[in-house]
């Protein structure tokens, strides 16, 4: 059991964003305890896409999720699933998001999107540097192919309104493709190229280099189950299944899971919602992509790792609860079929489910509430790899001083 313990700053979730706060917080020279019910960089963090996704500064969805609703409820295999028994659950979050697309909502998410992709790339080069471990991010871009001649106009749309984001693009034709990239299929037409993206070669060792590092800066580590919590004069008590934790702040950062520790603490309930990610690593294809390739048309991305090849990318509305459907895995390979020169090998594959935390503006909760007693980090949607780095300089900040201006678009009272 762990008897009642006093510390400066507990962080309650283990995974890129919690683990990369806490060695940040430690190095400000603040007493961090981590605690997480399952070791570090075990949830979301094992299984992500790895991609360094930069470019993607628009929200998880767009006006044309009305359409595609019926697909969404009867193709269980489709890009986009939504389980109809867990549609009347989701109905409320679904109705936030679509009040999210309405112009003046989905600008301010553009823009809050925007901010912290401008600041992920530096953050991550000076976070990893400071660890010696710059080797584990490859910054080589990333390609975005088509293959049907009528998806042309849709990417140049695509490629106009990066530009007018500032993302910095570059069309590529089917012979600049298949020189940077020969085991593709020589059916492709062209693609999109983001050079200030990349990719990480193994984002669970990420997570435990980190890990690694934050203990050597003083971080202590408690597996437990925060079921808990409650406010005193002298900071924060957590309840767990391993005694109780008092602390003088506390930061959530146990993401799809940090909605019912946020309502305890601070009496609010935040919208908050899991997409459900899957992936297929394919440990014998080592070779076959020199950087990140997703396919404009099938909806999924392919990141070359040190493990092999990771497919990844298809997005399952189904709770917290529901039992994986290991099929949507195996269907990424499928999908592949026709993308390269030869198919890919499922020697040895195995599948994987994790749980993507979403708001329905696509912006996280990065605030202080509660007096300072509470700090918040969580709901990046697709890029909780992306933007860990930054939202960590940020909560240093926010552990010793309220956020400035430009912090509002990521406040817990914007809901």
């Amino acid at each position: 059991m762990v008897e009642t313990a006093e510390t400066d700053i507990a962080v309650v979730g283990a995974g890129i964003v919690g683990v990369a706060c806490a060695l940040q917080l430690a190095r400000q020279g603040r007493q961090v305890t981590l605690v997480d019910r399952q070791a570090p960089g075990q949830g979301a963090s094992y299984g992500n896409a790895g991609h360094l996704a930069t470019e993607q500064v628009f929200p998880i969805a767009d006006l044309s999720i009305l359409k595609r609703l019926p697909r969404m409820l009867l193709d269980p295999m489709g890009p986009l699933r939504l389980d109809w028994k867990y549609l009347p659950k989701a109905m409320p979050w679904f109705t936030r998001l679509l009040l999210n697309l309405r112009p003046g909502p989905f600008q301010r998410s553009v823009a809050g999107i925007r901010t912290l992709n401008e600041g992920s790339l530096g953050a991550w080069q000076r976070l990893l540097g400071s660890i010696g471990r710059s080797e584990l991010f490859q910054e080589d871009g990333s390609l975005l192919v088509f293959e049907r001649p009528e998806s042309r106009q849709a990417l140049e749309a695509l490629r106009t309104r990066m530009l007018q984001q500032a993302v910095p693009v570059d069309f590529w034709s089917a012979d600049t493709v298949r020189e940077a990239a020969p085991q593709l299929s020589p059916s492709l037409l062209g693609g999109l190229f983001f050079p200030r993206t990349g990719h990480f070669i193994d984002p669970y060792r990420v997570v435990c280099e980190l890990f690694e590092a934050a203990k050597a800066s003083g971080v202590r580590f408690v597996q437990a189950q925060v079921d808990g919590g409650r406010l005193h004069g002298g900071g924060v008590s957590l309840a767990s299944d391993q005694g109780s934790l008092d602390a003088r702040q506390v930061l959530i950062s146990c993401g799809a899971h940090s909605a019912r520790l946020t309502a305890a603490l601070t009496g609010k309930q935040v919208p908050l919602d899991t997409e459900r990610g899957y992936h297929l690593m394919l440990p014998g294809e080592h070779q076959r992509l020199p950087f990140a390739v997703t396919s404009l048309e099938r909806k999924f991305i392919m990141t070359p790792m040190a493990e092999g090849l990771r497919l990844a990318g298809t997005v399952e509305f189904a709770g917290l609860d529901a039992p994986p459907s290991m099929q949507r895995a195996w269907q990424l390979h499928r999908l592949s079929k026709g993308l390269f020169q030869r198919d890919l090998s499922v020697e040895g594959a195995t599948p994987w489910m994790g749980l993507r935390p979403s708001l329905p503006d696509s912006l996280p909760v990065i605030d202080r509430v509660c007096d300072g007693r509470v700090l918040l980090a969580f709901g990046h949607q697709h890029l909780g790899l992306t933007q860990a780095a930054v939202t960590a300089e940020w909560v240093g900040r926010l552990a010793e001083v309220a956020g400035g201006p430009e912090m509002a678009a990521y406040r817990l009272d914007r809901f």
